[in-house]
């Protein structure tokens, strides 16, 4: 057993965690205020974990491309390394790292234990305090690897920067292949940082808009399977699906409450849609809009007390927010252009929307009252924001002037830290998976 200020030992088995042990943290000096603007990457060191073969290195690659890609971390190179670790349970050579501005550090080791599982520990060092700030050790089968080093990220983020990591989710999307007058879209999942890809569905009918279930690892998505536009639902575990509902119209924009017992969607029927929920144990059905125009993309707030939407019935797409009951349709958005696809963040702070303005589609934020909107990125068409499960980072997808198809990017609540996650083909209609259990 490792000592250590934090201890936890965590089971990996089937992909599934769980929980043995757990303790406070104690305080470190090390630490990254992400509620101020400007922030200056904190320079880490991580050094590749012990091992008898590659794997100790290629679980410290992951480690720091995860921090690195967060913005909030500037992992060190490893050629400006002194001291060389021979044994990650014992204190560093502190004065080692301090010299090349590390001011955290991490250590580890890798082992098979007698059953074949693997054993994963690291260490969190303050190097400026010479101290130890966290200690965690995992067992896994040796085909989880990545999901281990994506747990640690986490657990080095939530430690320096005391909120939850997002590194150990995962991000459904709309594989699209081939010729552009014939594309084939595909349902795909895949680790958020782009590796693990697999196809959920193979059939040659169009997808758009899947969305993650916050409480199942089930996701919903609509499909023009033998040419009707229905919403469904998939087991992501049993392959299994089913038609949500049966309506004689197009359904389609489905998203789940924050507790995963009713889906929200859109039903058009005779030129106009409209916002229904579906109560997934009943299958009843309750209407919250009933205009002319077209409702469509509801996102709930976390608290599941209000709703976003996008409605043109002033002309020109624009959102909207109401209660959980449909009373009280309030506009919030006001700028130039229009505004489409709102999705409410995790935290319940803010309001994540494409802008069509000025021949651009930008991608920005607002307050749920409309106030302090602030654009995060724009181009030729950028569209469909998600959000990290800590609400720290969206993710959305762009299509270039002159190129071939879309592709995925994330960018982070500053707007500086805009990065590309390569698909093994484009992608379209991201959505942010909960952090697994």
């Amino acid at each position: 057993m490792i000592k250590s200020s934090f201890f936890r030992a965590v089971m990996v088995a089937a992909g599934m965690l769980t929980a043995l042990m757990a303790a406070t943290p104690a305080n470190a000096v090390v630490e990254i205020n992400i509620n101020k603007g400007n922030i200056q990457p904190l320079p880490i060191a991580v050094t590749d974990f012990l091992s008898n073969n590659e794997l100790g290195a290629q679980i410290s690659q992951v480690i720091a491309a995860d921090l690195q890609r967060s913005g909030l971390f500037a992992p060190i190179n490893k050629s400006a390394f002194i001291e060389k670790i021979a044994d990650p349970n014992k204190a560093p050579r502190f004065e080692d790292w301090k010299v090349i501005n590390a001011q955290a550090l991490v250590t580890g080791r890798i082992t098979r234990e007698g059953d074949g599982r693997l054993r994963a520990e690291f260490r969190l060092w303050d190097t400026f305090a010479g101290s130890q700030m966290t200690g965690q050790q995992f067992f896994t089968q040796p085909e989880n690897w990545r999901r281990v080093a994506h747990i640690i990220a986490d657990a080095i983020y939530k430690q320096i920067t005391g909120e939850n990591g997002y590194f150990d989710t995962r991000v459904v999307f709309v594989s699209e292949s081939g010729p552009k007058t014939a594309r084939q879209r595909q349902l795909a999942i895949m680790d958020q940082d782009g590796f693990n890809v697999r196809m959920l569905t193979n059939t040659k009918d169009i997808v758009l808009t899947p969305r993650f279930s916050p409480s199942r690892q089930e996701v919903t998505y609509m499909s023009f399977e033998g040419n009707q536009p229905r919403v469904y639902l998939l087991q992501l575990e049993t392959g299994q699906r089913e038609v949500v509902g049966n309506f004689p119209g197009m359904t389609f924009s489905p998203r789940f409450s924050p507790d995963g017992q009713k889906v929200i969607m859109s039903l058009q029927q005779e030129g106009n849609s409209n916002i229904y929920t579906m109560d997934l144990r009943s299958r009843t059905t309750t209407r919250l809009t009933s205009t002319a125009a077209i409702d469509t993309s509801p996102s709930y707030a976390p608290d599941g007390g209000r709703i976003a939407f996008e409605s043109d019935r002033g002309g020109r797409p624009q959102i909207y927010v109401m209660n959980a009951d449909g009373s009280g349709q309030t506009r919030i958005s006001f700028g130039d252009g229009s505004y489409s696809t709102p999705v409410w963040s995790p935290r319940g702070d803010l309001i994540a929307f494409t802008k069509q303005s000025g021949g651009k589609f930008s991608i920005g934020v607002m307050k749920p009252d409309g106030s302090g909107e602030r654009i995060l990125t724009s181009g030729f068409h950028n569209e469909g924001p998600t959000w990290a499960p800590n609400g720290r980072v969206l993710m959305f997808f762009r299509q270039n002037a002159g190129a071939g198809g879309p592709q995925l990017y994330s960018i982070d609540l500053t707007g500086y830290n805009e990065l590309q996650v390569k698909t093994p083909s484009y992608g379209s209609d991201p959505a942010w998976s909960p952090l697994l259990e």
